[in-house]
């Protein structure tokens, strides 16, 4: 036959967890019983009033309708509440944007104001769907490093050096994924500054704030980041809510209007009692977040403790659901690395190369299985090395 996809279609690659998830169910059907360290999606449930709030919300006759675009009015009300509580930042309902997931956000958000040529910035490493979603809409995809020397951080210098004209777009993300850098007030002051510059909209997406980090934070904090900058969060790490979908954007109303523009000829809105669970889930007590983090603090330990014996040097200010690891010197790539390890351990870790060059030299191990896991996964791998030693 000569049909043939888009050629924005053979442009990007079928994304590699997908790939590559698919190749560790085999493996789980062959009796292998693979640990996966890799993928960042949370295994506690939600908390207890989310659930109890769904459960009841849902067997209501008023509730199975379709929903505003906008969501709930209780929904926008209750992220500008989350927003102000714990990032100190005022937003109206207008300057929010429920998203199913917001994964989906980077799509509108590059629909909204992506003309075919334009130019993205999209950090190297970075989360990949920045780059896909760009090849996807036929956009410029232009990299900027961030580099271990730097802190991660983008070089400001380097940036005002490179051919900025047509460039409509600078996705950044801190606390850092897959780094696990921390964001500043200075560093998110010198985006902000860098986008009203240059006329380019700096979309922060934000889901790691509340794992392992003492102080959460928003890019909107700055004055005047409104005018610029967009901000995705979601509450898929925060919540362990990953399945649910449940994200949102915030930036001025004007741009959270041209967003809507976009979603509202997508999709149909959210199920009812997911918006109103997740309004329960937005007033989680302090003590909630702490006990998580308490959690994922003892798991730290032991990821740590897998980065060691595999003779892997990391950052112990990192924060996030993530511990990202330089490897020693004689190796030569991170995918070869990590199929060693899980053709011969039964333990799957990220290689950093999926995130760009920058990340070639790394790998991240999640913080989303338990203890015990974590635990059984360093086992395995202190007798594949005793083995081959």
């Amino acid at each position: 036959m000569s049909i043939e996809p888009a050629e924005h279609i053979k442009s990007i690659s079928e994304y590699y967890f997908s790939v590559k998830l698919a190749e560790v169910a085999r493996m789980n059907a062959e009796g292998k019983n693979v640990i996966s360290l890799a993928v960042g999606a949370p295994d506690r449930m939600p908390s207890q009033l989310t659930i109890e709030t769904l459960c009841l919300s849902a067997q209501r006759p008023d509730v199975h309708a379709y929903q505003p675009y906008t969501g709930i009015p209780e929904l926008r009300k209750a992220y500008a509440g989350w927003y102000k509580r714990f990032f100190n930042v005022d937003l109206s309902v207008d300057e929010v944007l429920p998203l199913i997931g917001s994964k989906e956000g980077i799509l509108h958000i590059s629909m909204t104001f992506l003309n075919v040529g334009d130019g993205v910035l999209v950090p190297n490493p970075g989360y990949p769907t920045y780059r896909s979603v760009s090849n996807l809409l036929r956009a410029k995809v232009i990299e900027y490093d961030l580099l271990e020397d730097d802190g991660w951080y983008p070089d400001f210098d380097a940036l005002e050096k490179m051919d900025l004209s047509g460039v409509k777009l600078m996705w950044v993300n801190y606390p850092n994924m897959p780094t696990g850098a921390k964001g500043s007030t200075e560093l998110f002051e010198k985006l902000v500054a860098f986008g009203k510059k240059h006329e380019i909209i700096i979309c922060h997406d934000n889901p790691y704030s509340f794992i392992l980090n003492d102080k959460p934070m928003s890019i909107l904090s700055v004055p005047g980041a409104k005018d610029i900058c967009i901000e995705l969060n979601s509450l898929s790490k925060s919540h362990n809510m990953s399945g649910w979908r449940m994200g949102m954007l915030s930036s001025n109303a004007q741009f959270v209007k041209w967003v809507l523009k976009a979603k509202s000829n997508i999709d149909s809105g959210q199920f009812k009692p997911m918006q109103l669970a997740t309004v329960a889930a937005l007033s989680n007590s302090d003590e909630w977040h702490t006990d998580m983090n308490r959690i994922y603090a003892e798991r730290r330990v032991w990821a740590e403790k897998i980065m060691d014996l595999l003779n892997c040097r990391y950052d112990k200010s990192q924060v996030g659901l993530f511990v990202w690891g330089k490897l020693p010197d004689e190796i030569s790539g991170s995918e070869e690395f990590i199929n060693d390890i899980l053709y011969k351990a039964n333990v799957f870790i990220t290689p950093g190369f999926i995130f760009g060059s920058n990340g070639e030299r790394f790998i991240r191990i999640s913080l989303g299985s338990s203890v015990d896991l974590i635990k059984e996964a360093y086992r395995r791998i202190e007798n594949k090395i005793k083995t081959e030693n």
